[in-house]
């Protein structure tokens, strides 16, 4: 098998495997109970708390943990807008439906919503955030990079924009983390989502980010965990190997990057070569692993599909979307041609794979592409 759909889900990081095993074959105690084993198991959620916070130059109190980074990015809206008399929630056209379809939500609740569209290459220009935002602004939620053709935005600028007009400041950065040097300590977001199974943790666990001070809405109540922002019983084994694997994968970034943007960029050279292929997204201002392409006259499904008869995994859009027979949304937020539109291929890389898999993965693209064309 070669495996080119990390963005949908990353192999399982070795520490973070060893973090969680404990709590799934010897402790199996609530850490809300009083006996030591509850105890032990309270305490390894402390550790992983503090493990996320170091990772993330961050405190500890600002981590949350969650089911995930669709209930994060949930979580920073909700709580960005209920609590706020302000009634304006400024987005772009290319976010990951966790955030879109919140917002549309509150659309239907009396907030107005303004969608940002991003240009040619996907990126979404700091000079429309801020011809977008006014005094009724009170939250932007722009993603680090996105999901399906691994853009990445300028957050830097649009935070500071942000904190200079007053409005609150959510960041998705599940594709980011791991790929894109974060800080908390200069990145002036208000809020910050981060998923356990796309950086080597399992799935079911994540965290939100959320600066001291910045408004939280708690979604499930119940027992009161997560300092009562989050009840229910916590995922200690999810907890634990979550802050193992950002522990890791957060140190030596650039090593990392450096290996996979030369095997993204030979993928790219390869696929380029194919008659009627188009690359999605700038070619340069974009995740280190993620490669999108779309193919005339094929259907992206079917091609996903020929692919696996290969034993090669990937996807033509998002892993949240895929099967529903739908045209990508940022796809079309980037005015591909119609002729493109449909034959999308999503493979996103990491530092597992190799250069003999790549250029076997781009040889059978072009050979099923081929026979998709001729069929």
């Amino acid at each position: 098998m070669i495996y080119l759909d990390n963005a949908a889900s990353a192999p399982v990081n070795l520490r973070a495997l060893e973090a969680a095993m404990p709590f799934m074959t010897e402790n199996y105690a609530n850490p809300s109970s009083a006996h030591t084993a509850g105890r032990e198991a309270a305490l390894a959620v402390i550790e992983a708390r503090e493990r996320c916070a170091s990772a993330l130059g961050a405190l500890p109190e600002e981590i949350f943990f969650t089911s995930g980074g669709t209930e994060s990015d949930n979580l920073a809206v909700l709580s960005g807008t209920l609590k706020s008399p302000k009634r304006k929630i400024v987005t772009t056209q290319i976010e990951h439906p966790a955030v879109l379809n919140i917002i549309s939500e509150l659309e239907r609740h009396g907030f107005e919503a303004v969608y940002l569209a991003p240009d040619a290459d996907g990126i979404i220009n700091v000079s429309s955030v801020a011809a977008a935002l006014d005094d009724n602004t009170a939250l932007v939620s722009v993603m680090a990079a996105n999901n399906e053709i691994g853009t990445i935005q300028p957050i830097e600028e649009i935070a500071e924009l942000c904190r200079e007009r007053g409005a609150l400041f959510h960041v998705d950065a599940v594709q980011a983390v791991g790929n894109v040097p974060l800080d908390m300590r200069t990145l002036k977001a208000d809020y910050l989502s981060v998923s356990a199974h796309k950086i080597g943790g399992l799935k079911g666990s994540g965290l939100l980010f959320a600066r001291k001070g910045a408004p939280l809405c708690p979604m499930i109540l119940g027992g009161g965990q997560e300092r009562g922002i989050r009840s229910g019983t916590e995922n200690v084994a999810g907890i634990a190997a979550l802050g193992a694997a950002l522990e890791d994968v957060t140190r030596n970034i650039s090593e990392r990057v450096e290996k996979v943007t030369a095997l993204r960029d030979l993928l790219i050279t390869r696929l380029e070569s194919i008659p009627r292929s188009r690359l999605n997204g700038s070619r340069t201002k974009r995740l280190c692993g993620s490669v999108n392409f779309s193919f005339a006259g094929t259907d992206g499904e079917t091609l996903v599909l020929n692919l696996d008869l290969f034993g090669i995994c990937a996807s033509s859009a998002s892993a949240c979307s895929a099967g529903k027979q739908t045209v990508s949304h940022v796809l079309k937020a980037l005015k591909v041609p119609e002729e493109y539109l449909g034959g999308s291929l999503r493979l996103s890389l990491s530092e597992h794979n190799t250069r003999e898999e790549v250029l076997k993965a781009a040889d059978t693209v072009r050979e099923c592409v081929e026979r998709l064309r001729n069929s």
